[in-house]
């Protein structure tokens, strides 16, 4: 029985999984938070530019 818990002990694998799972929760909340950086400021400009080509009179048709 003690040299069981000692194994156990020395084992530090499930420790080690934990570690990588909360870093790759860590790089998903990044990615996320990235994510939706990029899409406001996306958002933003495409707007502006909706608001420039609506403001723009059309060209004359050609005959």
């Amino acid at each position: 029985m003690l040299k069981l818990l000692s194994r156990f002990h020395k084992n530090e694998s499930g420790a080690t999984a934990i570690e990588y799972g909360l870093l790759a929760a860590l790089i998903g909340v990044a990615i996320i938070a990235g994510a939706t950086s990029v899409g406001s400021n996306l958002n933003t400009k495409f707007s502006t530019i909706a608001t420039t080509i609506q403001g723009t009179p059309a060209p004359a048709a050609a005959h």
